[in-house]
């Protein structure tokens, strides 16, 4: 979840906030935060709205790209 902490801290908001919002444990995020545990698909969705990016994104730190052909 490289991408989670990432655009986190790029929004400048701390744990508590983003957990209180999310309706989490500040611990649960930052688990998820540090690999240590995976969110539910349902989760992933709520942060995605949440911080207006891709899945992708909160997995990688990256937005998906579409391979291109020639």
């Amino acid at each position: 979840m490289i991408g989670l902490k990432k655009i986190r801290k790029i929004k400048n908001l701390n744990q508590q906030k983003v957990a209180m919002d999310l309706n989490i444990s500040r611990e649960a995020l930052s688990y998820y935060e540090n690999g240590k545990r995976e969110p539910s698909l349902s989760l992933l969705v709520n942060m995605s709205n949440y911080f207006n990016v891709s899945i992708n994104y909160l997995i990688t730190g990256t937005e998906f790209e579409k391979n291109k052909r020639p």
